[in-house]
């Protein structure tokens, strides 16, 4: 089943490269991302029950990530033909080979239980994106792309360099070293503590480059900006959610070996920290595919501060990798449309949406209410358990920060996406390069995600809950 997980959309990647037909060849997405999502169900749904791997496993917490990329690349594999029928000024077999590539790739580091395996993998999700930001080959995309790779490539290598010193803290007390994550779980004794705390510290540094944290988000405005919306909801929803459980395999066996305290404070610091980077630059923010990428350093930053609080913080966390995800594919995949249908991403331009583009509009703006945590939509349930943590914990300055740091982030993106869809259009159609109308395939896969994100604000199912149960335990300590 595992091998399955991580072959299928490798196979789906080689049969769209060969495939002759540019104007068909779209259609290999929505197929091999069906069948993805079929066994991601199986394997969940079998999770008691499967064999237990060595390399390769499925568990609670990697159950949650890989529905989330799943579903996902599901969504945005259906909207993929319609959108790249309309780019037919560029050729797609390496968009549509490299996008099956990421999935896989995302794939394998979800089931990878092995410290090297698992940089490994992370660092193939890096090659499997550039190709695809770089999709419209403009100086811009280029310059986008050179930066992801360059930032990108020195917080793997930083990452390297903890798992090095991962494997050196073991060295020191036991004299032979394992890496896997279930050795290095079941002696929790057996660390160097000044060499486990500096492997986390450059290991959180290196895959929270990956997820876009605070100071190390400086890829993100340009990679976002320049990508394709399906790109850039696949790298907000996709790889930031793998890399933060790259990040959360490595803070168990910190947690385990000890040094929980000192890794729950790296975590606090750094989410406080993207929420405030996040916050000043959302304020004027006019590009609407930046201001999604700012938004995206935020939910990060929240992800890893409910973890670092602990408790119901946990919960939080995991239920907002769920939220967060699923609400970046509305939010991009929205805008995307609007970029289309006004030639602009730019606020200056895109103006009166409701009027151009009226389904895309309303689905934009409650992407907007969505993301910032508004009820009835499931961010608003995830960041109250955050919320709860802090204050419930303790942590009032933390609490307190947390809530003035939300308040500023709703503010700011409020601006920006009121002024994109209220008022009349700034241009005419014909100014557009193309006149954009609203179509079933074009706007029903976003529906789907937001009521499926909508659905997680008013009840979350009991085979839903009993997923985040399993996976909150994990990451608390439980066998």
């Amino acid at each position: 089943m595992y091998i399955a997980l991580i072959g299928v959309p490798l196979l789906g990647a080689l049969i769209a490269f060969a495939f002759p037909s540019q104007a068909h060849r779209p259609k290999v997405l929505p197929i091999t991302a069906a069948l993805h999502f079929l066994l991601t169900l199986l394997a969940i749904a079998d999770l008691d029950h499967a064999a237990k791997g060595v390399y390769l496993e499925l568990d609670g917490f990697g159950s949650v990530v890989l529905a989330v990329i799943s579903s996902l690349f599901f969504v945005c594999a259906l909207y993929a033909p319609v959108y790249l029928a309309q780019r037919e000024d560029r050729p797609n077999r390496a968009f549509v080979a490299c996008l099956l590539l990421f999935l896989s790739m995302n794939t394998a580091v979800v089931l990878a239980q092995h410290l090297g395996l698992l940089w490994v993998a992370v660092e193939a999700t890096t090659l499997a994106a550039a190709p695809l930001i770089y999709f419209n080959r403009n100086a811009r995309s280029i310059e986008a792309t050179w930066k992801y790779l360059v930032i990108g490539s020195v917080g793997i290598a930083l990452a390297l360099l903890g798992s090095l010193f991962l494997a050196y803290s073991v060295f020191m007390e036991r004299r032979e070293t394992s890496l896997l994550f279930d050795v290095l779980l079941a002696n929790p004794d057996g660390f160097s503590p000044p060499w486990l705390r500096a492997a986390f510290v450059f290991l959180v540094v290196g895959y929270g480059t990956k997820m876009g944290l605070a100071p190390m988000h400086t890829w993100k405005p340009d990679a976002y900006g320049e990508a394709p919306g399906i790109v850039g909801a696949l790298l907000a929803g996709g790889t930031a959610s793998s890399a933060f459980l790259a990040l959360m395999r490595v803070y168990r066996v910190v947690d385990a070996g000890g040094q929980g305290p000192f890794a729950r404070s790296v975590l606090v610091f750094l989410g406080m920290a993207s929420l405030a980077v996040a916050a000043v630059f959302l304020v004027r923010q006019r590009d609407l595919k930046r201001m999604l990428a700012y938004s995206s350093v935020e939910h990060m930053g929240l992800l890893v501060l409910g973890i670092g609080l602990g408790g119901v913080g946990t919960y939080g966390s995991i239920l907002h990798i769920a939220n967060s995800g699923l609400t970046k594919g509305v939010l991009f995949l929205s805008a995307a449309n609007l970029n289309r249908a006004f030639g602009s991403r730019n606020v200056q331009t895109v103006r009166g949406a409701f009027r151009r583009a009226p389904v895309s509009a309303a689905l934009f703006l409650a992407g907007f209410f969505s993301a910032t945590g508004s009820p009835p939509f499931g961010p608003f349930v995830s960041e109250l358990a955050i919320v709860r943590a802090a204050f419930g914990g303790g942590h009032l300055v933390v609490g307190a920060l947390l809530l003035a740091l939300l308040a500023i982030t709703f503010m700011g993106m409020a601006t920006t996406v009121l002024a994109a869809v209220q008022g009349e259009p700034a241009t005419s159609p014909v100014d557009a390069p193309q006149t954009y109308r609203d179509t079933f395939f074009s706007t029903a896969p976003i529906m789907a995600c937001l009521l499926v994100v909508l659905m997680l604000g008013l009840a979350i199912p009991e085979p839903v809950a009993a997923v985040l149960a399993r996976a909150t335990a994990q990451i608390e300590g439980a066998p």
